[in-house]
């Protein structure tokens, strides 16, 4: 079955839920599989969308359709190719508010979560503006007689990007807008889950001049993802979600010869001296662990004391996650939405009840909770446990939700090595007055984003996001220099005249 273009972008549509579509070669066109999964708001259950199962097809139909624009977009001078993002920019701010609503809608998250993810993948796309300084190479000459030596950066074709669900519009910044800077053309294989934030944006890219055939989308699952990892003229590819996955598709995709980046889960350690403020900490920590109902990958989840820091920031934080307000992210009133799924809903609670059974004490269980205004939401309340061990699930696993781990230990040699015990590498803080102590943990602490201070520690577009050991899969990391290095070749030239 052949794909349909379609004459108008999906976001024209006026009954009561958006088609979502393929964008391939400059056309919004119709899956060649008639599968579709809904898109449901989770805050109400109500269905917003219908999303297709593309297969092998549309696959290739896309990575051909991108493979055509290459040439052309390879040649296009690096300063006109950003001028496509920077008017892309200005029409992400004329409709800001619009795509934050639309975020919150699909996601679930709070309108200034929203507004704050929105405002991170923009930094990405302005970061990405620069690549005409950022791209640039080295010149030395004589390297002997008559002979001058330079290095230049060259796009390599076709690159592809798998993203999440829990940043749908931050995570696809990441990479596309680095690779289509540099050169490149690109395929996005967007969550099923909350397509249709990302689908405006593609939209606007349209209206800001961007070629036919330099992004392409196409939705799905599995099969959507192995028919990428399998294609022969995609170039690399781009991955975040669980590390079980990004280790699968590290080694697929790099089994054929492709460039990886695959950025897995994390099980990340807040680390609390007796010298920290516990009133000015016991926030910090809140907000890192609750924040888009804990669905993130810096989500601050074990929280350590250090001898006599664990009374009082325990206290402190129960009280706050106590008062933790719960309902659908378009009320300013609400602290936390709901989570992506009820699927997802109910694998939180399998978890709090696991961290039961294994000893765990728990000292606050909201996990089932209802909102009588919407009795249909996914909705997921904070639980917090204290005694955790490395050992048990909840002290092990990522649980990608709103569920806290308290340990108490004696030194700040102990936190660290009860944090080496855990396989995720992807980031951790350290809450102290001590600029001692802070710089033995960031030199001890073996974790690629340290915060000091910090309860996210996301770096800004311009320094590499990504993790290390079982949070991280390739060699180098999303957004920052590492892009520009990821997303070109190096090329050397020797000449003589």
């Amino acid at each position: 079955m052949a794909v349909q273009s379609l004459k108008s972008s999906p976001s024209v549509a006026t009954n009561g839920s958006s088609p979502v579509r393929n964008y391939i070669g400059g056309e919004w066109v119709s899956s060649a599989s008639s599968e579709t999964l809904p898109v449901t708001n989770p805050a109400t259950g109500e269905t917003v969308g219908h999303v297709p199962l593309s297969g092998a097809a549309d696959v290739d139909a896309a990575v051909r359709a991108a493979k055509r624009a290459f040439p052309g977009w390879r040649s296009t001078p690096a300063v006109e190719r950003v001028r496509v993002l920077f008017r892309l920019k200005m029409l992400l701010e004329e409709h800001f508010e619009e795509m934050s609503e639309t975020l919150t809608t699909e996601h679930g998250k709070v309108r200034a979560e929203a507004r704050g993810e929105l405002r991170r993948g923009m930094e990405n796309i302005e970061h990405a503006c620069g690549i005409p300084s950022l791209m640039m190479g080295e010149t030395l000459e004589d390297i002997a007689r008559g002979i001058d030596c330079e290095t230049i950066r060259q796009p390599l074709g076709v690159f592809a990007g798998i993203t999440p669900y829990n940043f749908p519009v931050m995570i696809p910044c990441w990479f596309w807008p680095y690779a289509v800077a540099t050169g490149n053309t690109f395929v996005l294989k967007p969550s099923e889950q909350d397509p249709m934030t990302h689908q405006r944006i593609v939209e606007l890219a349209e209206e800001a001049g961007l070629p036919k055939g330099v992004l392409n989308v196409v939705h799905g699952r599995k099969e959507t993802v192995e028919a990428i990892l399998e294609h022969p003229d995609i170039a690399g590819v781009s991955f975040v979600g669980s590390s079980h996955v990004a280790r699968i598709i590290y080694s697929r995709a790099a089994a054929t010869g492709k460039r990886v980046q695959a950025l897995g889960g994390a099980k990340n350690h807040m680390i609390v001296l007796p010298d920290a403020d516990p009133d000015l900490v016991a926030p910090i920590l809140l907000e890192s662990l609750f924040g888009s109902t804990g669905q993130r990958c810096l989500a601050g989840s074990v929280i350590v004391g250090v001898g006599e820091a664990y009374e009082p920031i325990r206290e402190r934080f129960l009280d706050g996650a106590n008062s933790i307000r719960i309902g659908s992210g378009l009320d300013d009133e609400v602290d936390m939405g709901p989570v992506i799924s009820r699927e997802h809903r109910d694998r939180i609670v399998s978890y709090v009840k696991q961290g039961e059974s294994e000893g765990a004490r728990l000292l606050l269980d909201k996990s089932v909770v209802t909102v009588d205004a919407h009795p249909e939401g996914n909705w997921v309340g904070p639980a917090v446990f204290e005694a955790v061990t490395p050992s048990m699930v909840i002290g092990r696993e990522e649980v990608f939700g709103p569920v806290a781990a308290m340990s108490r230990v004696k030194s700040l040699e102990e936190a660290v090595s009860l944090m080496h015990e855990n396989d995720y590498g992807n980031a951790t803080s350290l809450f102290t007055t001590s600029g001692k102590a802070a710089r033995e943990f960031r030199y001890q602490a073996g974790i690629s984003m340290i915060g000091i201070n910090i309860g996210v520690a996301a770096p800004m577009a311009f320094f590499p996001f990504g993790g290390s050991r079982n949070s991280f899969f390739g060699d180098l990391k999303a957004q920052g220099s590492d892009a520009i290095e990821f997303y070109t070749d190096r090329r050397v030239v020797i000449s003589r005249w």
